[in-house]
């Protein structure tokens, strides 16, 4: 099996909470994938679950890999998935410069999907070159998102999660 023929498949029913949620789905591990509805619904819940953050009885696979399975016990940590995950929120370093934000994603690379981009492409794509010496506190809303897009991408996940990542980009 290929990686063009594996698919994402989510299988998710309980409650967080007081909010109660019944997903199933099955998606292409290839290629953009957007889930939409209105606010409150459960998209957010829905890829916190596929990161492994929070944690609904279910069955959650990627192809062959099972990352979930309450029946049979399992339940893969979120380190252990190779997700790249972009908040609402940008949720970058403080202490750290842009640039040591984004090779913070580089450097946690263990096993790890495809090579995305280097530093230098994946900075030119988002054009964040004249950010990589400023502290993350003096950034805007739309370059704190580019960062962490960034960083995310240069963690070279196997599925990327991104979690309304243009509510607060500017123009470039």
């Amino acid at each position: 099996m290929t990686i063009a023929d594996e698919a994402i498949s989510v299988s998710l029913r309980g409650t967080l909470g007081a909010f109660a949620i019944d997903a199933g789905l099955a998606v292409p591990a290839r290629g953009v994938t957007a889930l939409f509805g209105p606010s409150g619904c459960g998209k957010t819940t829905i890829l916190r679950c596929i990161a492994g953050l929070e944690r609904l009885p279910g069955r959650l696979s990627i192809g062959s890999e099972v990352w979930q399975d309450t029946d049979a016990g399992v339940f893969r940590s979120p380190h252990e998935r190779h997700v790249g995950y972009v908040f609402q929120e940008a949720n970058l370093f403080p202490h750290l410069s842009v640039r040591d934000n984004l090779l913070y994603g580089a450097r946690r690379v263990r096993e790890a999907g495809p090579v995305i981009g280097s530093l230098e492409n994946i900075v030119a794509l988002l054009g964040i070159e004249h950010l990589l010496d400023r502290s993350t506190k003096v950034l805007s809303g739309g370059e704190r998102q580019r960062v962490a897009i960034g960083r995310a991408l240069l963690s070279r996940p196997r599925v990327l999660l991104m979690d309304e990542p243009l509510s607060a980009l500017d123009r470039m």
